[in-house]
């Protein structure tokens, strides 16, 4: 969710609260007064709680305090627990709605095909160049270690078939997620190519249809943009 989106939902929640019956009640003496539930005090310091969390106030710039019944502090919290189950429908509601955009990815195109600026596991880049040929995502060694995929003594269980005819030995693996601009997938089947195989220029790998089969995709050659959209 954007942050504009996140900020303008905790404000609502922030001026939900502001407002409060039976509240303990500082008036400092700048001539502010503030609502909520002393914590702490009175002493050198008095600590309000809100329903954001609590503030601190020095005792000498407070000029009274007035104090709500243990009837009235309840309310507030119920108070505040409903607004904050409020506020975290929305913001689940807003990214629902925001999931189902359809995302918009641009591309290079390069001699050897559509390649994509993709993230794995939420923290690794690589560029992969789109496959629908390709049953897996298909990852080439070097990877592995960014994955933190151990590959010593690993046995092929995944026999891949390149375009050119050639067939490679891989690994299968499962990707916590594949993400391209926004649009994401979680648990993508993958392969990793066991062998550094020079003649493969493909970038970092191939972008296949384990990922591109969880969207409706489209291909805007003009704009040079991969259209996403989940299903």
């Amino acid at each position: 969710m954007p942050k504009e989106s996140r900020y303008l939902l905790c404000l609502l929640f922030l001026l939900a609260c502001c407002s409060l019956v039976f509240a303990d009640t500082l008036y400092l003496k700048n001539g502010r007064k503030i609502e909520g539930l002393v914590k702490k005090g009175p002493g050198e310091m008095v600590e309000l709680e809100v329903c954001s969390g609590s503030v601190k106030f020095k005792a000498s710039e407070i000029e009274r305090i007035e104090k709500s019944d243990e009837q009235g502090a309840g309310q507030i919290r119920v108070g505040w627990e409903r607004e904050k189950k409020k506020t975290m429908e929305k913001i689940a509601v807003q990214q629902k709605l925001e999931e189902s955009q359809p995302k918009k990815a641009g591309f290079s195109k390069e001699p050897y095909g559509i390649s994509l600026a993709v993230k794995l596991n939420g923290n690794v880049h690589a560029t992969l160049v789109m496959d629908t040929g390709s049953t897996l995502v298909v990852l080439k060694k070097g990877l592995a270690k960014e994955l933190g995929i151990n590959l010593e003594n690993a046995k092929p269980d995944v026999k891949m078939i390149l375009a050119d005819g050639r067939k490679v030995n891989a690994k299968f693996t499962l990707l916590n997620s594949v993400e391209v601009e926004g649009a994401v997938a979680q648990e993508v089947e993958a392969a990793i190519m066991l062998d550094d195989d020079p003649e493969n220029n493909f970038r970092d790998g191939l972008l296949g249809m384990s990922f591109l089969k969880r969207f409706n995709f489209k291909v805007d050659y003009k704009q040079k943009r991969l259209i996403l959209e989940k299903l």
